[in-house]
């Protein structure tokens, strides 16, 4: 078997390349080949970069179809993970990547002959939702209009659609996860959501008798190593269709409160907390822009029954040993040294 990933050195792509090399060195039956496709190549002496070989491309550049069809070749499937939410203060940047490189890669997927694509969606691309129960595969996928991440998780999904009808003879399939969480992303989260000016260093030692939280935070998480298995199933299943996957239990105040050791939390408005990150992003201070606290407030809670039915996948981290483990990550400044999107902190670009 032969698997291109293309976003293969941000969080889920090396969990999911620890996942390949598990499978490589138990003794997968027939040939298991990767090639990893990046924009920045990593170190592929070290694991478990070593499990791949690498090209370097762009999807976003002007001949990403070619490029990539080349790439293709040969293969029995894509693992579509290629996605950035930075710069998040020029949206026509992030959808040339995010957007248009899904449907580059999906160009070059048909042109090369490749018989079974796997993209990463999202709980994010779900319209909004209920938060006291939980919404299967069917719920529309259409996003949040105020978040762009949303937004464009949701014409991500109508390009997977529109494809599958064009190639009925290619299996398509695609994950929806919640939150992907693991320590190694600790830096990779700073960056990206929270910035370089707000302090984080020994934020997972903080210990506060009261935490303000807003009540309508209520989320799913799953560990990466969790989500790579569940990756690593539908390839090797060939399975198709959408997949839910979020670990137990459902993420609240009280579950969030006590990670600081918070025996109770104060009930915040979302609007105000919206308005304070819209005033932090606008100045610069805060990476996250405020579309996150929509999905956060509006993101449906999602059921799982369809992996663990078909894929027999069940986590076996907790979300809470997940969310645990990120935030000790945050701060601690954990990253991979051979990724250049998981560099620890401190380490040149």
């Amino acid at each position: 078997m032969r698997i291109a990933v293309v976003g293969a050195t941000g969080n889920m792509g090396t969990a999911l390349l620890h996942r390949i090399r598990t499978a490589q060195r138990a003794g997968h039956p027939g040939d298991l080949e990767v090639v990893g496709v990046a924009r920045r190549l990593p170190d592929a002496t070290a694991a478990p970069y070593d499990a791949a070989s690498w090209r370097a491309v762009d999807v976003s550049a002007a001949d990403a179809v070619d490029r990539l069809a080349e790439v293709f070749a040969g293969c029995d499937a894509v693992v579509h993970l290629a996605w950035v939410v930075q710069p998040s203060h020029d949206e026509t940047a992030m959808r040339r990547i995010n957007v248009d490189g899904t449907a580059a890669m999906l160009e070059a997927a048909a042109r090369a002959g490749v018989g079974h694509v796997v993209c990463a969606s999202s709980v994010g691309a779900y319209r909004p939702g209920p938060k006291d129960r939980r919404v299967d595969e069917s719920w529309p996928v259409d996003g949040i209009p105020a978040s762009s991440y949303s937004r464009f998780k949701g014409e991500q999904e109508a390009l997977l659609d529109r494809f599958a009808v064009r190639h009925p003879s290619v299996k398509v399939a695609r994950l929806r996860p919640g939150l992907i969480f693991q320590a190694r992303a600790g830096s990779e989260v700073r960056r990206f959501f929270v910035g370089p000016w707000l302090p984080v260093r020994g934020v997972h030692r903080l210990r506060l008798p009261l935490l303000p939280y807003p009540e309508a935070f209520i989320f799913q998480a799953v560990h990466a190593e969790d989500a790579a298995e569940a990756y690593w199933r539908v390839v090797e299943r060939g399975a198709t269709g959408a997949f839910n996957i979020a670990g137990e239990p459902v993420l609240g105040p009280g579950a969030v409160a006590s990670l600081f050791g918070a025996r109770r939390w104060l009930p915040l408005p979302t609007g105000l907390v919206r308005g304070a990150v819209a005033a932090a992003w606008h100045l610069r201070v805060l990476a996250a822009d405020p579309g996150w606290v929509d999905m956060a407030a509006g993101a449906p809670l999602v059921d799982t029954t369809r992996a663990r039915q078909e894929l027999g996948w069940s986590p076996r981290k907790s979300s809470l040993e997940a969310l645990r483990e990120v935030v000790a990550g945050l701060g601690e400044g954990h990253g991979v040294e051979a990724s250049p999107l998981l560099r620890p902190e401190g380490d040149p670009a």
